[in-house]
């Protein structure tokens, strides 16, 4: 745990993440006072724990009916200051997709759309308008009451603006053939090859 607090401590959450974790620790701290040995403090983790992402599930709820979630720390939004933090925030967060829909306009009868998109948290919708002011492009849309997604489909603006980000900052693990799979077929419609 101690690695996983220096780490956070060190390199900031940038979303309401950073209200997660400043539970977190809250609840670490407990335990190393062995505080979660207790009836009284198992029941502050678990009011901790209602705070935290999602909320309680089913289950913990039946087991604790009445319990009050702490207060939520406030996390202030952030301006996307780093562009490695984005790469890096894409990573894990983002998805690189080709949509394919009917088209009477289309000689072949479909067209292909590209979409990027970052789904978030409502919490973190604030996030998501910082990131398109950052790129002055895409939308915001609201899937649930909990659930909304920044998605660019212009088509300029995924070849002007969101594939040069990433080839200059770049997306790593198994999202980055995601990514250059993407680049491939923009390149295809950019030459109507598609």
């Amino acid at each position: 745990m101690r690695l996983i607090e220096e780490h956070f401590n060190k390199f900031s959450l940038k979303s309401q993440k950073e209200a997660d974790f400043s539970l977190f620790r809250m609840v670490i701290e407990k335990m190393r006072r062995k505080e979660h040995l207790t009836e009284d403090g198992l029941r502050k983790i678990v009011a901790i724990r209602a705070s935290m992402n999602w909320d309680l599930s089913d289950v913990l709820k039946k087991a604790f009916p009445y319990i009050v979630p702490v207060v939520r720390p406030l996390v202030e939004n952030p301006k996307i200051l780093d562009r490695n933090w984005l790469a890096g925030f894409t990573t894990g967060e983002g998805c690189f997709s080709i949509s394919i829909k009917k088209s009477q306009t289309n000689s072949v009868g479909y067209q292909v759309i590209l979409v990027f998109q970052i789904a978030q948290h409502s919490r973190d919708e604030l996030l998501l308008v910082s990131i398109i002011k950052y790129w002055n492009c895409g939308i915001i849309l609201k899937y649930s009451l909990n659930a909304v997604v920044l998605k660019v489909t212009k088509f300029d603006d995924i070849i002007n603006k969101v594939i040069p980000f990433f080839q200059k900052h770049p997306i790593h693990g198994v999202k980055a053939l995601d990514f250059a799979d993407w680049c491939q077929v923009a390149e295809m419609m950019k030459q109507k090859n598609i």
